[in-house]
C-alpha cells in the first residue's frame, strides 16, 4: 500500500514531554507530534522489541531453567531465582507486565545464545522496520551509551508488535500468575483509559518517565508515545479523547469484491477482481473517500490468481492510498467455447 501524507492538525494540546507522537499505525498518519524524531533514551519501553523478537524466536510453552547470572541484573524484576523452571510465556509476561530486567536477560540468551548476539538481532529488526533513529545496546533499557530511540520509531515499533496476536494478548493482560508470583501490569491506562489495548512503561533517571500505549475505539487503533513526560497517564488519555473525537477509521478488508470483469473463452461470464490487501485509513470525521479501479474492460481466459489492476482512494481530489487488485480465483480456458477472429484480434462471440 502506498499512503500519501495527509495534513497534520495542530489543535491537539501537546503534553510537556521531551518528545511525543500520536500515530495511526496501519496508515502511518501522524495526528500530533513534537520532536518526534529526536534521539532520546527510552528506558524499559525497549522491552517491546525484546518481547517481539522472543515471540518470533520461541514457542510460548518452551520450558526454561533459570540461570543464576540472569537474576543478578539491577532494577525492576520478575523475581527469578537460579534453578527455577518456567516457560517462555512466563518470561514474556514478566517482561511486559512487571518489566523484569531478569526476564529480558533470560530471553536474550534463550533466543540468541548471548546478549550481544540478541542485541544484533534487535538492531537488525529495527532496520527492517525502518526505525532510522533507533539503536539498541541491551534488551532491557538500562542506561547505556548508544542506546536510544525516538518517539516516532517507538510508535512504529509498537504498531508492528501489535500485529502479533500473542504480543497483543500479553500487553493487554492486567495480571498474570506464575507459581507463587502474581504480576500486575504497570500500564495504568488499562484501567484508566477507555479502549486501551496495551503498552509499556519505562523509567530511568536519564530517560525520565517514558510511556508507549495503544488504544482502540470504534474499530480504529492509535498509538501514543511520550518520552520524559511526568504527567504521561493523563496526557495519553487526553490525546486519545481528542483524537477519537476528531478522526474516524476507514477499513477495506482483503478479499473485498471490487468489480466483475467480462471474460472471453471461459465457461463463466465474468471474473471477480478483489482487494489484494487490507486498507486501513485514519480520516477526519465527515470526510468522504472515493474509490476508483484501474481494470481492463474485458479479459481472455485462462486467468491465474494474480494481480490484475489497482484500486485508488481519493480524498478531496487527492490520491491518498492505493492497493493492488487480483483475480479472486483461477479461470480456466473453456475449450468448446465459441470464439472468432476478426481483423487479427480475438473477439467475444458476436463481437
Amino acid at each position: 500500500m502506498l499512503l500519501l501524507t495527509q495534513p497534520v492538525r495542530a489543535s491537539a494540546e501537546l503534553p510537556a514531554a521531551d518528545a511525543m507522537i500520536l500515530l495511526h499505525g496501519p496508515s502511518g498518519r501522524v495526528l500530533a507530534g513534537k520532536n518526534a524524531d529526536a534521539r532520546l533514551p527510552m528506558a524499559s519501553t525497549t522491552k517491546i522489541m525484546t518481547a517481539l523478537l522472543a515471540l518470533e524466536c520461541c514457542a510460548m510453552d518452551e520450558e526454561v531453567e533459570i540461570r543464576p547470572e540472569w537474576t543478578r541484573v539491577e532494577g525492576s524484576s520478575m523475581y527469578l531465582r537460579g534453578g527455577d523452571i518456567c516457560t517462555v510465556g512466563d518470561l514474556i509476561h514478566g517482561l511486559m507486565l512487571s518489566s523484569g530486567n531478569d526476564a529480558a536477560l533470560a530471553l536474550a540468551d534463550i533466543c540468541a545464545g548471548d546478549m550481544e548476539s540478541f542485541v544484533a538481532l534487535m538492531n537488525r529488526r529495527a532496520a527492517e522496520l525502518g526505525l532510522t533513529n533507533t539503536h539498541f545496546m541491551n534488551p532491557h533499557g538500562l542506561p547505556a551509551e548508544g542506546h536510544y530511540s525516538s518517539a516516532a520509531d517507538m510508535a512504529r515499533l509498537m504498531a508492528a508488535a501489535m500485529e502479533n496476536e500473542i504480543f497483543r494478548a500479553v500487553t493487554a493482560s492486567r495480571t498474570y500468575q506464575w507459581g507463587e508470583h502474581s504480576y500486575r501490569n504497570h500500564n495504568k491506562l488499562l484501567w484508566r483509559c477507555e479502549g486501551c489495548t496495551g503498552g509499556k512503561t519505562g523509567y530511568t533517571r536519564a530517560a525520565g518517565r517514558c510511556l508507549v500505549s495503544s488504544c482502540r475505539r470504534d474499530g480504529m487503533e492509535l498509538v501514543c508515545v511520550t518520552l520524559n513526560c511526568r504527567g504521561d497517564w493523563e496526557a495519553h488519555a487526553s490525546l486519545y479523547d481528542w483524537a477519537f473525537a476528531e478522526y474516524t477509521g476507514y477499513t477495506l478488508e482483503s478479499g473485498t469484491l471490487i468489480a466483475s470483469v467480462p471474460v472471453v473463452g471461459a465457461a463463466q461470464e465474468c471474473a471477480d477482481a478483489v482487494a489484494a490487501g487490507e486498507l486501513r485509513l485514519c480520516l477526519d470525521k465527515g470526510s468522504k473517500v472515493q474509490l476508483t479501479a484501474d481494470l481492463p474492460r474485458f479479459v481472455y481466459a485462462p486467468l491465474k490468481k494474480e494481480e490484475c489492476g489497482r484500486l485508488y482512494v481519493w480524498l478531496e481530489g487527492q490520491k491518498i492510498a492505493e492497493i493492488p487488485l487480483c483475480w479472486a480465483q483461477e479461470v480456466p480456458f473453456y475449450e468448446t467455447a465459441e470464439i472468432s477472429f476478426r481483423g487479427g484480434a480475438l473477439l467475444p462471440p458476436g463481437g
